[in-house]
């Protein structure tokens, strides 16, 4: 491949294939350092100066690389994957005639300090150099030597499960014409994923829709993924078929895999079978509680099922409108099946949703009303994480944050990999002064979830917000807008960043987008209905608020 960093491409034998420009970076990054590990930290302030991006970023970055490239990270022939370290570039690299090798070696690392915060000035220096070092560069096929994995280590309640194989569940793929498909496609995905997880000696990891080229890719350095699980629905009038796989991410094999071609009211009994076989084919030991758990189901009516699916779906938009419209589909979902424990819980997030958002006339009404309902799904079906999740999330908006903790304990007790568990959780540390915990917390859910879409992202950067990093804070809070626009508390706790770094200018912008979003916005309004509990944040909130005239 001849390297045109100018020109944002590589050049074959023929083609010419176009890369973004981080890509680019990260090449360039690793070129400088031939056949030498460049740690991902050297690479993010290389292609990230400055910012301090989620971890996935620079995944997502390799993995359009390798693409590009036409490489395989399970045989690489350019670059290859070093566990718990970085990247290395083994493929031979070529300056030509007129470029410098020496200014590119002498150019200097950006400096790191202390929480992963990098000095903006010289990281865009090195990179500048690098690219002006290597204005064309012949890059051509190299073999890796294999490098052992570096064992997991780690800190805390959750060490010793560090070394515990992590299973991907990719999202199935619905390849039919029938609308019915893709909710029933997201669906089947998330209740393997939940069968998965109620087994405490494995790390499940829900991967994001575009993570297909990801095989034997780590989401980040803490937990690199041996097996995926992947697979295909259609519906094809009353039948569905479906195909699932279990792929061995280091060696490539199948130790299972197996097509379904049945009656669609024959669904749960597949899933049952899927979790089973995949369990079998995995090298863990299952007690015959969790045996047990995974073989439940949460409904048995396929159309209870598919309603239900269809109003978490709106559920997820955290609207006004679409909670009216999640509503009527878990009480349809309900009148489907009166046993249903996940549509209580879903039916209890509306009403929480309409306290929280003050989208009710009555908000402690409304609040009280989740509670009941919260109650009966637990009382429903004591067995499933979600319900204790409900019950902890509508406890948190009592300002009942020890009850809440036990609840959330308990979910994380019957499933060790659900990423809500963790990320609330961290929400109540919070919540209650105590932010400094809340962040690892907030960094398991998130590599747990890698797609963990805004909600993760404002709970991280309110945390960081809380301990006075507010450069942390700026950054995960606009990550949560970038996903969510609409999102009013990421933009009031970044407005509140914003104020105490004392950029005023665009605290002020956000405050307009702030009066758009809510006309007649107050702080005191606000808190009123917010779940934080500790009173010294609480004042630090209203006097930055105030600054804005709220």
């Amino acid at each position: 491949w001849r390297v045109e960093p100018d020109l944002n491409q590589l050049v074959g034998v023929g083609r010419t294939v176009r890369i973004e420009p981080k890509a680019m970076a990260a090449l360039c990054c690793l070129a400088r350092h031939t056949e030498r590990v460049v740690t991902r930290e050297m690479l993010l302030a290389a292609v990230w100066p400055g910012v301090v991006v989620s971890e996935d970023a620079l995944t997502q970055v390799i993995v359009k690389l390798r693409k590009a490239l036409g490489d395989s990270p399970d045989h690489p022939a350019y670059i290859q994957t070093v566990s718990k370290k970085g990247y290395r570039l083994v493929a031979p690299v070529v300056q030509p005639a007129g470029s410098s090798s020496a200014e590119a070696e002498s150019t200097p690392r950006p400096p790191t300090m202390g929480g992963g915060w990098r000095r903006p000035g010289m990281a865009v220096a090195a990179v500048a150099l690098s690219l002006a070092a290597a204005t064309v560069l012949w890059i051509t096929r190299g073999g890796a030597q294999e490098v052992p994995p570096v064992a997991a280590t780690g800190t805390g309640a959750y060490a010793s499960r560090l070394a515990f194989p992590t299973i991907a569940i990719q999202p199935f793929e619905a390849i039919g014409s029938d609308p019915r498909e893709l909710p029933l496609a997201r669906g089947i995905t998330a209740d393997v994923g939940n069968d998965l997880s109620r087994v405490s000696g494995l790390w499940v990891v829900r991967m994001p829709p575009d993570a297909g080229a990801r095989k034997g890719e780590a989401p980040n350095a803490f937990m690199p993924i041996r097996y995926l699980v992947s697979g295909t629905v259609q519906r094809l009038g009353d039948r569905v078929r479906l195909h699932v796989q279990l792929t061995d991410a280091e060696t490539g094999r199948q130790p299972w895999s197996e097509s379904f071609d049945r009656a669609s009211d024959a669904l749960f009994q597949i899933q049952d079978e899927i979790g089973q076989s995949i369990l079998r084919s995995l090298p863990v030991k299952v007690s015959e509680a969790e045996r047990r758990r995974v073989a439940q189901r949460y409904t048995r009516s396929l159309d209870a099922y598919e309603t239900f699916q269809r109003g978490q779906l709106a559920l997820h938009v955290r609207g006004k409108a679409e909670n009216v419209s999640a509503r009527e589909l878990f009480r349809r979902a309900i009148t489907l099946d009166a046993t249903f424990a996940r549509a209580y819980a879903g039916l209890a997030m509306t009403y929480a949703a309409d306290y929280r958002n003050q989208w009710a006339g009555d908000g402690e009404a409304a609040l009280d009303r989740a509670f009941e309902l919260a109650r009966a799904a637990n009382e429903i079906d004591p067995g499933i994480p979600e319900t204790h999740w409900v019950v902890a999330f509508v406890h948190v908006h009592r300002h009942q944050h020890g009850q809440a903790l036990r609840s959330i304990e308990e979910a994380l007790r019957l499933s060790p990999s659900f990423a809500d568990g963790y990320a609330t959780k961290g929400g109540i540390y919070t919540s209650t002064g105590r932010a400094a915990e809340a962040v690892p917390l907030l960094r398991i859910a998130m590599r747990l979830l890698p797609e963990s879409g805004y909600l993760y992202f404002m709970l991280l950067g309110r945390a960081y917000l809380f301990l006075g990093d507010l450069e942390q804070a700026q950054v995960n809070l606009a990550h949560a807008l970038s996903r969510n626009p609409e999102f009013l508390d990421a933009r009031v706790y970044l407005a509140a960043a914003l104020v105490e770094a004392g950029d005023k200018s665009a605290a002020e912008w956000e405050a307009e987008e702030i009066r758009t979003l809510k006309p007649g916005f107050s702080a005191r309004g606000w808190l009123e209905t917010n779940p934080t509990a500790d009173v010294g944040i609480k004042a630090r909130l209203v006097a930055a608020l105030g600054e804005l005239g709220f």
